[in-house]
């Protein structure tokens, strides 16, 4: 009786889960990630970049107060620097999207093809903030290619890859999921554009400006930094989306040579809940205005303070990082839909997407031999060159471009905004460059370094 039982048991058992078989169904053996790796890789690419820069070898380099002094006291020495990153073809003639961080700036760019293929390629467009390049093939026809999916269609626990050149051993595919979305500064050094798709597929050095693709090939996102103590990955890394480069591409084909984003001039803050609570909202949602620029195309649109902008083109916005997002995908030159919340009530307006106006002139000055600080370089300030030096909206004075060698010395730094020179305020390069000249026995400058307030004095 019992070993009869013990024999039926026996043949209940199933088969053990390792035991090799056949797959049974398509579903099965779609399983496998190596039909789509077979398909996607041949547009991934290893890029090697190299850029000479002038270095010197002062032994005051390190020291605040005499690095000024002796910034040309040792010989300036050519020094190459080598840099090792991944790219991702978007079109059959040799268009390519990489990291700013890994080609910006070189002189000599080298594009390898999974087929060992190579090409030269030169920067198209980039931008340092966006950490964002397009580069142009030389030669090139008939490439393979990725196509750009919606990244506003992508959500959290899809699975993903990421095909890169990781340490440089080769191209690599690491497999996850989409662990977050709309990740704001994390994983680009806090600039105002840094807005990610996170991801715990594995990314490491190397694997910069590679592919972060969907389970049909499609690429959702630009692999550029992750967020580690040690170095390594540690399942949080992050991908710009696929709908700013497509912006960047746009740019790229009409022309451009610098990348051109809409400038909001707005100043506002995220409404936290405390600030719901005395809006009477019913949920923290959006960016309340606290001021406007008067050239700002949001004031243009009707926009006040105390306005919230809740939406931009139906997508939510909940930090500067996302409002300056959705007005890049936008694009200049068009306009976007911005939800207004005035009131409790909710309204749709058109804003245009223009650049930062460089009205009134900036009239850039140098300072001359007359002057108590020659080779200062001025500018005036308007919205265009607020932009370039992210100053808030508020600013007046005068903008040091360069401080030059006696500016310098005095402890100017480009930048730093000219509020009053010996007493009398300076709203235009013309009174600074006029007081300075008239100086002759003392100096006293009253600047602006961000939030901090300076006065500089020095004897003539």
């Amino acid at each position: 009786m019992l070993r009869s039982l013990l024999i039926l048991l026996i043949l209940a058992i199933p088969a053990a889960a390792d035991t090799p078989r056949v797959p049974q169904s398509q579903t099965e053996i779609s399983l496998s990630f190596a039909p789509l790796v077979r398909q996607a890789t041949p547009a991934v690419v290893n890029i090697y970049a190299k850029r000479v820069v002038e270095s010197r070898s002062s032994p005051f380099r390190n020291d605040p107060f005499f690095r000024d002094f002796f910034r040309d006291f040792a010989p300036s020495r050519p020094r190459v620097q080598n840099s090792l990153g991944s790219g991702v073809i978007l079109s059959g003639d040799g268009l390519v999207v990489s990291n700013f961080h890994v080609v910006g700036q070189a002189t000599d760019i080298r594009v390898v093809l999974s087929d060992r293929r190579e090409y030269s390629a030169q920067v198209v467009l980039g931008d340092q903030e966006a950490d964002l390049a397009i580069l142009q093939l030389d030669d090139a026809t008939d490439l393979p290619s990725l196509p750009l999916r919606d990244s506003d269609s992508v959500e959290v626990g899809e699975l993903v890859l990421a095909i890169g050149n990781p340490f440089g051993v080769g191209q690599t595919v690491s497999s996850g999921i989409v662990s977050g979305l709309a990740r704001s500064g994390g994983g680009g050094g806090g600039n105002a554009r840094g807005y990610f798709i996170q991801t715990d597929a594995a990314i490491n050095p190397g694997n910069s400006g590679g592919a972060l693709i969907d389970v049909t090939g499609r690429l959702i996102g630009v692999n550029t930094a992750i967020l580690t103590r040690s170095g390594g990955s540690n399942g949080i890394g992050f991908a710009i989306p696929a709908n700013l480069v497509a912006e960047f591409v746009r740019q790229a084909r009409d022309g451009a040579s610098r990348f051109g984003l809409p400038w909001p001039g707005i100043a506002g803050q995220p409404v936290e809940a405390d600030i719901a609570a005395s809006l009477g909202l019913g949920l923290p949602e959006g960016i309340v205005i606290s001021a406007l620029h008067p050239a700002s195309p949001f004031a243009e649109a009707g926009f006040e303070p105390g306005d919230i902008v809740a939406e931009v083109d139906g997508q939510p916005v909940n930090s500067a990082q996302e409002m300056l997002f959705r007005m890049a995908v936008a694009g200049l030159g068009n306009s976007a839909q911005v939800t207004r919340l005035r009131d409790g009530k909710a309204q749709t307006v058109a804003v245009a997407m223009i650049a930062p106006p460089d009205d009134p002139p900036r009239d850039q000055r140098q300072t001359g031999d007359r002057s108590a600080l020659p080779g200062l370089v001025l500018s005036n300030l308007n919205p265009a060159v607020m932009a370039e030096y992210s100053l808030p909206i508020s600013a007046s004075g005068v903008l040091v471009d360069d401080p030059g060698p006696y500016g310098g010395r005095l402890g100017l730094r480009p930048g730093d905004i000219l509020r009053g020179i010996n007493g009398q305020p300076v709203e235009t390069t013309a009174e600074a460059e006029r007081a300075l000249i008239d100086a002759t026995r003392a100096l006293a400058i009253d600047a602006q370094r961000g939030n901090q307030r300076l006065t500089l004095r020095a004897r003539l």
